[in-house]
This record gives C-alpha cells, sequence and structure tokens, in this order.
C-alpha cells in the first residue's frame, strides 16, 4: 500500500496539513497511537478550545531563530482560520488580548478538522505504533507500524513534544529527526506553573486560591496577567507565560500592585489619615489574605507608628517581590514545549527537512514555541498549511 503523503501525529498540526495536501490531490494517511485525534485541542481552553489569537504574529513565539516563524504566518493567518471555523457555523467569542473560543465544546474543532480530512480523501489509522522508520532505496520512505509496513514519498512528522505525557506525549518526534541527523534544541517544559521547595511552601499555605492581577518580569520581557497562588507554588496566566522565558535558578520579579505607587500612597495616606491600620490600607487594593501576609511581621499597625523606611519595605514587598522558584510542574503540566528540532535544519516556507528531501516537521516538534492565548494553536494552523501546499 504506498501513499504520496504519511502524516505522524492526528493533532491540530498533522489535521490541518492532511487536509490542505489532500484537497492538492494527494493520498494521504495519517497514523496516530491514541485512540482518538486531536486530544490538545479537546482540553485546550478548559474544553472550549482557544483556537487562535486575533493578535497572533512573530512577537509572540520564542525560537532560537526568532524570524523562522514569519513566513508562515503570514501567509495563513488568524483571519485564515477564523473564515474556515465560521464556514462551519462554529459560534465563537473573544475574551481578553485577542483570544478566541468556541460557544460550545473543543470538540466542534476537532469535528471540523476531521471533515476537511474527510472531504479531502484522507485515511486515519487511530490506536497505531509506529515501529519503525527508515528511507527507501527506491526513494521515499518505509514505515512499520503495528498493523503493517508502507510507504509513502513523503513524510511529515507532527507528533509534537514531550508535554502531558499522559495523553500519550512523547519524545518519538526528537529521535526521529535524530536518527536523521537533524539537530534538536534541548526541549524543556514552557507554559507551566512554577514550584516552590517546602521551606519556601510553608508560610505561602494561607495565600492557596488567591488570585489578582500582576505585572510579572525578569530581564527579557514583562507580562501582565493574573497571577494564582496554588499549594505547590504559583500558577496563573502571568506565570505561564513568564515560565517560557525561565531559566533554572533565576529569579522573577512580581508587581502584585501593578496600577498603584504604594509607597506614595502608603506615605500619603499616613499625613492624611495617620491613624489608619498599614493592614486595611494595602487591603484596599489587595486581596485581604494577602494583604495580611505581606504585613504579618510588621510590629506597629497604624501608620503614625511606622518609619519611612518601614513603609518602603512593605510598597516593596507589593510593587517589587523578588520569587525565586525551586522549579516546575515539568512536562506533567507544561502546556507546551520550548526547543525542539532546529529551525535552521528546515525551510521557513516549507517545513521540509534541508538534509532530507521529503520529510517534514511541523507544530509542537519545532523549535517554535507560542505565548499563552491561542499562537500554539496559530502556528500549528500556519506551519501545516505551509507543509501541506509544499506537498
Amino acid at each position: 500500500m504506498d501513499w504520496d503523503v504519511i502524516i505522524i501525529g492526528a493533532g491540530a498540526a498533522g489535521l490541518m496539513c492532511g487536509a490542505i495536501a489532500g484537497a492538492r490531490g494527494k493520498r494521504v494517511l495519517l497514523i496516530d497511537h491514541a485512540d482518538k485525534p486531536g486530544e490538545k485541542i479537546r482540553i485546550s481552553g478548559g474544553g472550549r478550545c482557544n483556537f487562535t489569537n486575533l493578535h497572533s504574529g512573530p512577537d509572540n513565539f520564542i525560537s532560537q531563530n526568532p524570524h523562522f516563524c514569519k513566513s508562515a504566518l503570514s501567509r495563513y493567518t488568524p483571519q485564515d482560520f477564523v473564515d474556515l471555523v465560521e464556514r462551519y457555523h462554529i459560534a465563537w467569542h473573544e475574551k481578553t488580548k485577542g483570544q478566541l473560543f468556541c460557544d460550545g465544546r473543543s470538540q466542534e474543532i476537532i469535528d471540523m478538522l476531521l471533515a476537511e480530512c474527510d472531504k479531502a480523501g484522507n485515511t486515519l489509522w487511530l490506536g497505531t505504533e509506529i515501529l519503525d522508520v527508515r528511507q527507501a532505496e527506491t526513494g521515499g520512505f518505509t514505515v512499520t507500524t503495528t498493523r503493517q509496513s508502507i510507504n509513502c514519498d513523503n513524510l511529515v512528522v507532527a507528533c509534537g513534544g514531550p508535554s502531558i505525557p499522559k495523553m500519550g506525549a512523547s519524545r518519538f518526534g526528537y529521535k526521529l529527526a535524530e536518527q536523521f541527523g537533524l539537530n534538536v534544541i534541548e526541549p524543556v517544559p514552557a507554559l507551566v506553573p512554577f514550584t516552590f521547595t517546602d521551606e519556601q511552601k510553608t508560610p505561602l499555605k494561607t495565600l492557596s486560591g488567591v488570585s489578582l492581577p500582576v505585572a510579572i518580569h525578569n530581564d527579557r520581557i514583562t507580562f501582565e496577567e493574573d497571577l494564582l497562588f496554588t499549594h505547590r507554588g504559583l500558577s496563573g496566566p502571568a506565570v505561564l507565560q513568564i515560565s517560557s522565558y525561565w531559566e533554572p535558578g533565576e529569579s522573577v520579579t512580581v508587581n502584585m500592585a501593578p496600577k498603584a505607587d504604594v509607597l506614595e500612597l502608603l506615605l500619603t495616606t499616613k499625613e492624611t489619615a495617620p491613624k489608619k491600620h498599614i493592614k486595611t490600607v494595602i487591603s484596599e487594593f489587595l486581596p485581604q489574605r494577602l494583604a495580611e501576609h505581606i504585613c504579618k511581621d510588621v510590629k506597629k499597625e497604624r501608620l503614625a507608628d511606622m518609619s519611612n523606611l518601614e513603609l518602603r519595605n512593605i510598597a516593596l514587598l507589593c510593587n517589587a517581590q523578588f520569587v525565586k522558584p525551586a522549579g516546575t510542574e515539568g512536562f506533567r503540566t507544561a502546556e507546551v514545549t520550548r526547543g525542539g528540532v532546529d529551525t535552521d535544519e528546515l525551510s521557513s516556507k516549507t517545513m521540509e527537512c534541508r538534509k532530507v528531501p521529503g520529510l517534514y516537521f511541523i507544530g509542537e516538534v519545532v523549535d517554535v514555541t507560542g505565548h499563552l492565548g491561542g499562537h500554539n494553536f496559530q502556528w500549528a494552523w500556519a506551519c501545516a498549511v505551509a507543509a501541506g501546499e509544499a506537498l
């Protein structure tokens, strides 16, 4: 049984690529070891699938080569995917910062992609393991599966990275790349919560469940999103975003009152209402439990009884809190993977390997990682279309 194209992985990028290639008359076989296609689509966005972002552009992506994603993103835009969604009459809405979600369930996006693949004549093998991949002597590739050995002219690797292994994620794509002599940028968890040591966690136990808008930064980037205290450390959109730019051993700075100059507010209140308690003032712009935590070591309660130095120290805890995470929750809960197949090995226009004609890598397996908020899906659609049109 011979195919024009075999795609390993029936997730977002794989399904999109299959639909595009099939629509161009290619005989396409999609293979996935999972029993259901598009599992990451299904769980995304709290089950509503944050399927793209209206503002998605090159600045929303991390890669050793920041220019690599430009070609694909410019040729398949968020509006292009919205047009596809609307052709299937899928209701959607915009949340903050251009994030688009289904009104209904994520399954609608999966069903749409499967319908596109079906319309394009694709064949889908689920629950099928890849046992071996070899370049065929006569050209193309021989793929050995738990069903049978098959041949193809072109092979597309769209099997993602190792994030969320309980869903079957693995390093298979990287191993395949290395088998063909391609460089792989060391994969690390991205969009992942921070964890603390037991010593760090103990004083923060009372804050588990507290959420608030913050500005969080390191020396490379700043994000303004919500932060969530957990029993293990810190989570929420702000932390997930900065985690993609974090290296072990680094600190990040959290401004828990980004709309307020806390020192100025405290000094002014000390003059105008000196009998006010420090905890009362802090709780005006921070959640009550967090205000109590910040003020827990204050010996004097009234502003009038506190020195300006003491007020400055409290203000720093609010506006410039240094946090040194012990680590992250790792691939177990990471939404995506940073790193992957080196973009220097691929054509930015087609996603084809420079060294191995007919071999393509698309989606999360490539060293292109998006910010939180629909950008990783937009990369999946865009690079899949680039490859699908080139096959």
